[in-house]
């Protein structure tokens, strides 16, 4: 089957930091699905791994199959899959344990796939699932916020609103009725979370404070911290008494807690790939909330958040995509579509 993989971690402007391979097609067992691969998204994890921090001379052997968001067709099912069946289209994101979606076969857990939404296509779709995952995750699991509106009118800040994960947090937080405060640093990415929802914008390279308490709100009731962890002083300020902050991004920067402590506000990590890189009891919970998010997609209540796609799915094109992820200036999600 085709791939693009990585042999040795690499800039993404060497030539070899994605290589367009051939590789034995896999066969499922178990719970596994085989999925042939119609679309596929970038996401920084990608980058991140592709560029493999700590991992300088190691050599990929057979070369290493990377990404993880992806849309496609059940091809074929192991003995204890009950959920799909072949011919089913899915969505997913998958474990990071694994191989990726970089390749036009792959195999995936049932547990972690849900049917994808009826009214999109197959490059619509692949732009969500782990951006998906992870803002559900962190919002109605981690912060506990109700996903049916009980905390109508409260007030959530999302720092780095504009990118993936922001993307379609802004739209699940407005369907769980919540005021949403975005952060965006430039006009297009300012017109952009307007469009998807939020009531107010802020510049998170401005004094973010300050913006915050020029709308009225002494605090906020909920923080989102979707790019990185400098802005953690901030967000020990804006945050309310017995508040929570949620962040996807570890750091080697300090975090004081006093602030945290005295507030007696509530510190969340969300990492979507948990559940299946320790095999939890509950990784149904992902197919469950795909499932759900699909419904809303169908249902027009949510939209993609794709901005550009590409084809087809090749080494020149995926390393276009790193290189766009990496420059900090993309808004949304940048797809490619076919083999």
């Amino acid at each position: 089957m085709k791939a693009v993989a990585i042999k040795h971690y690499l800039p993404v402007d060497d030539p070899d930091a994605l290589l367009d391979v051939d590789l034995p097609k896999p066969a499922p067992t178990g719970h596994d699905l085989l999925v042939a691969v119609k679309a596929i998204a970038v996401n920084p994890v990608d980058t991140k791994v592709r560029a493999g921090r700590g991992t300088k001379g190691k050599v990929e052997e057979p070369p290493r199959v990377i990404g993880w968001d992806a849309s496609g067709i059940v091809e074929s099912v192991g003995e204890n899959v009950s959920l799909f069946k072949p011919g089913d289209e899915v969505w997913y994101a998958g474990d990071i344990t694994r191989d990726g979606c970089n390749a036009e076969f792959q195999l995936v857990d049932e547990r972690i796939v849900g049917h994808k939404p009826r009214s999109i296509g197959h490059a619509q779709a692949a732009a969500l699932p782990l951006t998906t995952i992870t803002a559900y995750e962190a919002f109605f699991e981690r912060l506990g916020i109700d996903r049916d509106g009980k905390h109508k009118g409260q007030s959530i800040l999302i720092i780095g609103a504009g990118g993936g994960v922001g993307s379609i947090g802004i739209q699940l937080a407005k369907l769980a009725g919540l005021q949403v405060i975005a952060t965006a640093s430039r006009a297009e990415t300012e017109k952009w979370v307007k469009e998807l929802g939020a009531d107010h914008v802020i510049n998170h390279k401005g004094e973010m404070v300050a913006q915050v308490r020029a709308l009225g709100l002494q605090h906020v009731d909920y923080i989102a911290i979707f790019n990185d962890m400098r802005h953690w002083d901030t967000a020990v300020e804006l945050i309310r008494p017995q508040g929570g902050i949620v962040t996807i991004d570890d750091t080697h920067l300090p975090m004081p807690m006093e602030g945290m402590k005295m507030k007696a506000a509530s510190l969340h990590w969300e990492f979507m790939f948990a559940r299946a890189m320790h095999q939890t009891t509950d990784m149904i919970e992902q197919h469950k909330l795909l499932s759900w998010v699909a419904s809303e997609i169908d249902a027009q209540r949510i939209r993609t958040t794709v901005t550009d796609v590409l084809s087809p799915i090749n080494a020149q094109n995926l390393r276009e995509a790193h290189r766009q992820i990496e420059s900090g200036m993309a808004k949304g999600k940048i797809v490619i579509e076919g083999f």
